[in-house]
């Protein structure tokens, strides 16, 4: 027992209040960071001599893919003698181990964006979605100080997506590091911002990231109350630069993806770290797979996996299944079709079986080939599994893993799922199960990725920024 509150620091458990205004601790204090089930008797008993550890909020937002390497992050930096707390969405608590700590922020987003993508059939539903979404962001940032105020961090990691991460860290007087799992942020000549579609020349590609810009342009008047009424803060220009502080320090910046799958631009500055992708030790350990699963991948032929994860489609729902339905058809490929928040409406059949999502962890090590969108947590997930994997992007940075994919050899050419058609989806699965090569090359990068130790490298960053205050 004595493991699980080993890293857990006295500071936060101390009945005193310091000048955030930090309630009570003892056994309840481990509570309202999510540490749950330690007998208030072991309260007295955690170490205090680890003066020089690090007490890390790390704030996020978004789908899986944004979570996950998170929480595997501050799994780590617990294993290293520190302590973290996690400020995310509610709906995944459950996926938080203790004794890392938690603290709900952003489920008003959260629920905001699972309601609107699964209905996000055109303009209008885009449009109402984005005035809930204003609503539920100031909620957010008040969340955020709030999460900062009870935790008292030493460091603060930050999501993009977590507007208030950056001024948060700014208030409090703490290092701050950015770190997303694309490269979104840092301009390079080597390609344009994830979201464009293709390469362009050097010096186009560097001025691309301009674009990031935006995000203040948008939220401008957003951020600015949060500063100055919640924060004390003075106001910012509406095109300050996510890079640097208000006092023009650098950002650090941790990329949780491969250098295998995204080689490090030789222009990065020594402030970009590119990691390798972060996981979960043991991830899959606390998750029991239905029987009807097991029995599925272990009769016949192997299958393969379909998913679009997050993406949703509206009244297209239907028709985006009955291509994926019919395809499976065509080629005779077994498989298992996860229907994500609802971009499929399928049923089982004798060759696919239908499921609303498992871990990547699990599954996709059982599976001949993966199918999806091309999410930037499903794509590491498929290529450190070893397997080929063909994207058929929507939106947003998906494009941009489809080319990696394709450039690594690990997969066929790209197919838009708005484009696909009962053919063209068929003749690209056929050509994903039935390339040596494709098999080759996919099986060499996981082999890569699964020697690295993203984790491991981002504790050492983090470690050295906080140490330099």
């Amino acid at each position: 027992m004595m493991n699980c509150v080993h890293h857990l620091r006295i500071s936060m458990l101390r009945g005193s209040a310091t000048h955030h205004g930090r309630p009570d601790g003892g056994a309840a204090g481990l509570r309202r960071y999510g540490v749950v089930g330690v007998p208030g008797s072991l309260v007295g008993d955690v170490i205090t001599d680890q003066e020089d550890s690090m007490r890390a909020l790390i704030c996020t937002f978004g789908t899986r893919g944004d979570i996950e390497p998170f929480v595997a992050l501050a799994e780590r930096l617990v294993a290293h003698g520190h302590e973290a707390v996690l400020a995310a969405p509610e709906a995944y608590r459950g996926t938080v181990p203790a004794p890392v700590g938690f603290f709900p922020v952003a489920t008003e987003m959260d629920e905001v964006m699972r309601a609107g993508m699964a209905d996000l059939s055109g303009p209008s539903q885009a449009l109402r979605m984005a005035r809930r979404m204003s609503t539920a962001m100031r909620l957010s940032l008040q969340q955020q100080w709030a999460a900062a105020r009870q935790v008292d961090p030493t460091i603060v990691v930050a999501h993009p997506k977590a507007l208030g991460g950056l001024h948060v860290a700014e208030r409090l007087g703490v290092p701050v590091v950015a770190s997303l799992p694309l490269p979104f942020l840092t301009p390079t000549g080597d390609f344009p911002i994830p979201f464009l579609a293709r390469p362009l020349p050097a010096r186009v590609n560097r001025f691309s990231y301009q674009l990031n810009r935006f995000t203040a342009v948008a939220y401008g008047g957003m951020i600015n109350a949060f500063r100055r009424r919640t924060l004390g803060l003075r106001r910012i220009s509406r095109f300050s630069d996510l890079l640097h502080t208000t006092s023009g320090e650098r950002v650090p910046v941790l990329y949780p993806f491969s250098p295998r799958v995204v080689p490090v631009p030789s222009d990065y500055p020594a402030s970009a770290h590119v990691t390798g992708y972060w996981f979960r030790q043991e991830q899959q350990a606390a998750w029991a797979p239905p029987r009807e699963l097991v029995a599925f991948l272990a009769d016949g032929e192997p299958a393969i996996y379909v998913g679009f994860g997050s993406m949703g489609f509206g009244r297209d729902a239907g028709r985006r299944g009955r291509v994926v339905m019919d395809a499976l058809a065509r080629t005779g490929v077994r498989a298992v079709v996860s229907t994500g928040w609802g971009a499929l409406r399928a049923q089982s059949s004798s060759s696919v079986m239908v499921i609303d999502e498992a871990p990547h962890s699990w599954l996709f090590p059982r599976v001949a080939a993966v199918v999806h969108h091309g999410g930037s947590g499903t794509t590491a997930a498929g290529l450190r599994a070893g397997r080929p994997t063909l994207v058929c992007p929507v939106l947003g940075d998906q494009p941009f893993w489809g080319r990696r994919v394709q450039a690594l050899g690990a997969g066929p050419t790209p197919l838009r799922l708005r484009d696909a058609t009962t053919s063209t989806l068929a003749a690209r699965i056929r050509e994903l199960v039935s390339s040596a090569r494709l098999a080759d090359d996919a099986r060499t990068i996981g082999e890569a990725i699964r020697a690295e130790d993203g984790t491991g490298r981002a504790v050492e960053v983090l470690e050295g920024v906080e140490a330099r205050g």
